[in-house]
């Protein structure tokens, strides 16, 4: 009898932490040995793709956030059979854009997306990596939201509940769903 199989375990036990970076205290989580394998990379991209081919959950568009948001953003689109727009740090757009600006810990940080990124009404899916304080996704949502679109759900690998993100965004009105959530940032 096999044992069954848990996509949260598989890919938790495949998130390295890094300790004290980017400063001392920090329990970074890495997700690039996700991606590094290919196995376990087609096991992260199916966990997403196979939720989000339900028809009530099924986006028009997925919206990935600046950087690692464009790895998984963009495969799931191209699995999902939809299309892909990337949301920018300031000023890496050479098209006409819309802003929304969003408060860091230690100041501000810009964020934007052409003005013809996506339709009136379109359902987007939000997708990044991970959930910290939740400032980025947020400021996703705003922008989606500006240009007339329905933002259905945002999704990330990681969750850092500790850190408030998620349970800003659900306050913000947004549905979230995770992958993997760990306790301490």
């Amino acid at each position: 009898m096999s044992t069954p199989f848990s996509v949260t375990d598989y890919l938790r036990q495949h998130i390295r932490t890094v300790p004290d970076w980017p400063a001392p205290g920090v329990q970074f989580r890495d997700i690039t040995p996700l991606l590094q394998n290919p196995r376990v990379f087609r096991v992260l991209i199916d966990a997403f793709v196979h939720r989000y081919m339900e028809p009530g959950l099924r986006p028009d568009v997925v919206a990935g956030l600046d950087a690692r948001g464009f790895i998984i953003g963009s495969v799931v689109a191209y699995e999902l059979n939809v299309g892909f727009v990337p949301i920018r740090k300031s000023g890496k757009l050479p098209f006409t854009t819309v802003q929304e600006t969003y408060e860091l810990e230690y100041g501000s940080a810009t964020v934007e997306l052409h003005t013809d990124a996506v339709a009136q009404g379109q359902r987007v899916l939000l997708i990044d990596d991970l959930i910290a304080t939740g400032g980025t996704m947020l400021a996703g949502k705003k922008l989606l939201e500006k240009l007339g679109a329905q933002v259905t759900e945002g999704a990330a690998i990681v969750d850092l509940p500790e850190l408030g993100g998620s349970a800003r965004l659900r306050e913000g009105g947004l549905k979230l769903f995770t992958l993997v959530d760990f306790d301490g940032h």
